[in-house]
């Protein structure tokens, strides 16, 4: 079963510098038919204005996961991190007994636009942690990239979740085709990034997300003009 979340259904909160789609329940947004999915618990779909950005903030008992589309995200947090992180990045942070960060635009003069993606971790009061790789951006074009796993099943270039989930993201330009096997009693979430895809003939546009239960595989293919991105969601 393919259960469709539509772009325009989510919430949706305009706060000037912040422009920010609620696939799930988040702030002042609230759902109760949309809480999550399995152990995703938020996917924003942010645009932050030019040297704009959240401020110092905590959090606890999370996996966080920004996935840069377009521009610079600034990060700092009070593990000591301070990086920049822009597209062909993830930065996955183990939010654990507690972090204080901080997310801004990196640029004084260009908008951002990113995934913010929180997972329920297996384990409370995990000790925060902080993870950043660069990939080559081929990596996922016509194929499906591993960008997240479960902590101890992961190799160079991929982070590691403490949840047993696992992200995948691609690049299909138009009329390009990619299938993915589900296991067996496993789930997932489609998000389509940007541009165009189908699934399994169901068209889906920027910001269209959809949950599958009970499928053994799905059928991927770059729609309209320029084909798509997207990330598969693997959870159990």
């Amino acid at each position: 079963m393919i259960t469709l979340r539509r772009a325009e259904e989510r919430g949706h909160g305009n706060h000037g510098w912040l422009s920010s789609f609620h696939t799930f329940s988040f702030a002042d947004y609230y759902d109760p038919k949309h809480i999550g999915f399995r152990a995703l618990r938020v996917l924003n779909d942010d645009r932050v204005a030019p040297g704009m950005g959240f401020g110092a903030h905590g959090h606890r008992d999370m996996e966080i996961i920004s996935y840069v589309l377009e521009g610079k995200v600034a990060h700092k947090d009070s593990t000591g991190e301070n990086a920049v992180l822009g597209p062909n990045e993830v930065q996955v942070m183990t939010a654990g007994t507690g972090v204080i960060h901080s997310e801004f635009n990196g640029s004084s003069t260009e908008p951002v636009h990113f995934l913010q993606i929180w997972i329920l971790p297996n384990e409370e009061d995990l000790r925060p942690s902080y993870q950043q790789f660069a990939y080559d951006p081929a990596e996922k074009r016509g194929k499906l990239r591993l960008i997240a796993a479960p902590s101890g099943v992961t190799g160079d270039g991929v982070g590691k979740l403490n949840q047993d989930a696992r992200i995948y993201a691609s690049v299909l330009a138009a009329g390009e085709k990619i299938d993915y096997e589900i296991p067996a009693g496993r789930h997932a979430w489609v998000h389509c990034a940007e541009g165009n895809i189908t699934v399994n003939g169901i068209p889906f546009k920027e910001g269209d997300g959809a949950a599958v239960s009970d499928e053994d595989s799905l059928s991927f293919a770059g729609a309209g003009d320029q084909g798509g991105e997207f990330l598969i969601f693997d959870l159990a």
